[in-house]
């Protein structure tokens, strides 16, 4: 597990480097919109097309799903306990509410689940994320980033979820295998060349998106209550969860660490969007992806 984490950590780096040399000339912001769109837009989909059509779809996915929503939902609700009872800021609370119960389950889960478990854990961070938490992030965290934002523009999210490829894929993945539709040689091949380059590049897209802004101090203590349910409560109550609907062995403790997993990056849309702090949500990224060095190898050995 250390030496995934530290494999990852390199690809995280050259993301964090680049954001600092600015190589070339180009901006860093500009080169994550570029790879996160080329990632999101034509290699993740070929990744979902490949895994979802050679799976059995069973009950675990639909355990998966509830295990992730059950997540999303406990996170949001005691940050929003949390947030009330210090009074946040609402454009504050609102970044914490994402933060918290959004998880980078596919840019950072899918690489060490990997790693870790081998290639059928792949299954497991795509439909943790494509069954439950995208679809719960462009309804429900769209929903409450309206709320809590000071703009004023209303979605629908239908139609958000109708622009996410992923999904697609998973949709024409899913009839394909429950037809029992044989995919030609020569495109999976093509699938599996195109999938090879998520890892890498979405790791690097992490290391992009992490900034740390001025200012810093005053919200570092918001950021506190957020760490302690993120990376710790948020997992428990998953491996609670799991438990009591009976889950064990390496699909458990795969269900448990994508819940470990540290704020999402993608999340700083939302909040430049809908006009929350996004300065508190991109150093609660930065903080959670730098102490979930330390939590996942800890969650591991629990779970083992």
């Amino acid at each position: 597990m250390i030496e995934v984490l530290l494999q990852a950590a390199v690809l995280v780096a050259c993301g964090v480097v680049w954001r600092v040399l600015r190589p070339f000339g180009l901006e860093a912001d500009n080169m994550r919109h570029v790879l996160s769109g080329l990632v999101y837009g034509l290699l993740l989909p070929a990744l979902v097309l490949k895994v979802l059509t050679q799976v059995s779809l069973e009950i675990n996915a639909l355990r998966i799903a509830l295990l992730a929503a059950g997540g999303v939902g406990f996170a949001l609700l005691l940050t929003a306990v949390v947030c009330r009872a210090c009074k946040t800021p609402r454009p504050a609370a609102g970044a914490l509410l994402l933060a918290a119960a959004f998880g980078n389950v596919t840019y950072l889960g899918l690489p060490v689940l990997e790693s870790v478990f081998g290639h059928w854990a792949n299954e497991v961070a795509i439909e943790y994320d494509l069954f439950a938490s995208t679809p719960l992030l462009l309804t429900v965290g769209v929903l409450l980033a309206q709320r809590y934002g000071g703009a004023r523009e209303h979605d629908s999210f239908l139609f958000s979820l109708l622009k996410v490829p992923p999904l697609w894929a998973a949709l024409l993945a899913i009839l394909l295998n429950l037809g029992h539709v044989p995919i030609p040689h020569w495109i999976n091949g093509l699938l599996d060349r195109l999938a090879a380059g998520v890892v890498p590049l979405m790791l690097i897209v992490v290391g992009l998106g992490l900034a740390w802004q001025r200012g810093w101090a005053k919200r570092l203590t918001l950021l506190v209550p957020l760490l302690w349910i993120k990376l710790l409560l948020l997992p428990l109550w998953v491996w609670w969860l799991a438990h009591a609907i009976g889950m064990q062995g390496d699909l458990l403790a795969a269900v448990v660490l994508e819940a470990a997993m540290p704020s999402m990056v993608l999340g700083i849309v939302l909040c430049d969007r809908y006009h929350l702090d996004s300065a508190l949500y991109a150093e609660a990224v930065t903080v959670s992806t730098a102490l979930a060095v330390l939590t996942l190898p800890g969650w591991l050995a629990l779970l083992r």
